[in-house]
């Protein structure tokens, strides 16, 4: 009889004692509970699974985004050119593939644009300039790109941004005061699990304050940075051979401010260059062609000028290296006609002439121009992107085989819509960059 009331009371305690201490505990057992929960009851917990809402017991995630593929949302069609439309965007022979806002990369405005692509595995990736920072962007499937992130500016937000590419490396430069240029390690990108992510650069070279833009001759090593407050605005040489130890090498001033360039080395009809590194630099007034292999002692080659110059704005070279096509950025607004191309024929570098201009079919701002084989890439702001054939350039036959305008408003003279364009993916992918409205992936009809 003893035992069983010793017994009974030890009961009431143990049940006393449970209740105190989950009433002291209780914080805690929500917290467990929470951290066991698995909503969708696939297995595996809501803290591990990557789509926590859907079943998904094999967590699989094709593109490693840290997302679920049963949750991942998509643009999964291409949004193909039909009757003169791709969606609400006017086109000929090009396709929507992918459209990224400014909003989605917390943005404002877009500026410019390039693009990587890795060759350990082969992903390709838009860099895209934007007000605030450059925003990289994983387009190894273009119908379903992902924002991996953003290297936000240096200093300031600016209008103005360029980046290009050596060797996996991103160099950025703005015209933020003190921005200088920033170098970016490009195979980070490799490893974004949880995007979007805030990046930091890997060095900053401050060797100028604020720069218009950045040429490259991965060549050489080479890079350019022009518009900036030293050298009167012409190049200022940097080695990046050593992309995380930037060298200044000089500069070059004697023609004033260079708005543009490219720099190439030189294989084409003019023997007395082959092999040697030749700066073409669109400066406001004219073009100038520079003899840059020796950094210490560059060398003006020649300069020219052209029928009713505006703003020589850009330029570049066709493969044979024979002709150079300059964009202007004035000439439309200053005499009230249709876009204007204008050919220069380069075969003879000390004597470069005035071949001809082309006419584009609308009153649209030019902006940049680029070539890859027989096409030149036209950035056209309202116009959007103008793709034109160049292979009767011999006889002036510069012929427009396509368009794709992420400006549906109008195709007036404005600085609206299109900044940039990059043609240079192996895939056919073309990345375009819209002031206005952010990023666009598009590919040639039946590509």
């Amino acid at each position: 009889m003893v035992f069983k009331k010793l017994f009974s009371s030890l009961l009431y305690l143990l049940f006393i004692c449970t209740i105190l201490i989950s009433c002291s505990s209780s914080d805690n057992q929500i917290e467990v509970v929470q951290i066991m929960a698995d909503a969708d009851n696939d297995g595996i917990i809501d803290a591990d699974d990557n789509c926590p809402s859907t079943p998904n017991a094999d967590q699989a995630d094709a593109n490693n985004n840290g997302i679920g593929d049963v949750c991942e949302q998509v643009m999964s069609t291409r949004i193909v050119c039909e009757n003169g439309m791709a969606g609400e965007f006017p086109c000929n022979n090009y396709d929507l593939m992918a459209h990224i806002t400014l909003s989605e990369m917390v943005a404002t405005a877009g500026n410019d644009v390039w693009g990587w692509t890795d060759s350990t595995t082969g992903k390709e990736y838009v860099l895209m300039g934007l007000n605030n920072g450059t925003g990289f962007i994983d387009i190894s499937d273009p119908l379903n790109p992902i924002y991996l992130g953003k290297l936000p500016t240096a200093t300031f937000n600016s209008p103005w941004r360029d980046i290009k590419v050596y060797n996996d490396y991103a160099f950025i430069v703005s015209e933020a005061n003190n921005h200088g240029m920033q170098v970016f390690d490009l195979t980070k990108l490799r490893n974004v699990t949880n995007p979007p992510q805030t990046f930091s650069s890997d060095t900053n070279y401050t060797g100028f304050g604020h720069s218009h833009n950045i040429i490259i001759n991965e060549a050489v090593g080479f890079a350019y940075a022009v518009g900036t407050n030293i050298f009167d605005g012409g190049p200022h040489f940097i080695d990046i051979q050593n992309p995380l130890n930037p060298i200044a090498a000089g500069g070059y001033s004697n023609d004033g401010e260079t708005h543009d360039a490219q720099v190439i080395t030189y294989n084409g009809p003019d023997t007395d260059y082959v092999g040697k590194e030749i700066f073409v630099g669109s400066n406001g007034n004219e073009v100038v062609i520079v003899d840059v292999t020796d950094k210490e002692n560059p060398r003006n080659i020649s300069t020219l000028s052209y029928p009713d110059v505006g703003f020589t704005h850009q330029g570049w070279f066709t493969e044979d290296h024979r002709y150079f096509i300059v964009g202007d950025e004035s000439d439309e607004t200053m005499l009230g006609i249709r876009t204007r191309t204008i050919i220069l024929d380069f075969t003879d570098l000390d004597n470069p002439i005035f071949k001809a201009a082309y006419l584009g079919p609308t009153r649209a701002i030019d902006h940049n121009g680029y070539v890859k084989g027989t096409l030149f890439y036209l950035a056209n702001y309202t116009a959007g992107v103008r793709f034109i054939d160049i292979s009767a350039i011999d006889n002036n036959g510069l012929n427009e085989v396509g368009f794709f305008d992420t400006y549906p408003e109008n195709n007036s003279a404005n600085f609206n819509g299109v900044w940039n364009v990059y043609p240079y993916f192996e895939s056919g992918n073309i990345a375009i960059s819209d002031i206005d409205r952010g990023l666009f992936i598009v590919r040639k009809t039946g590509f």
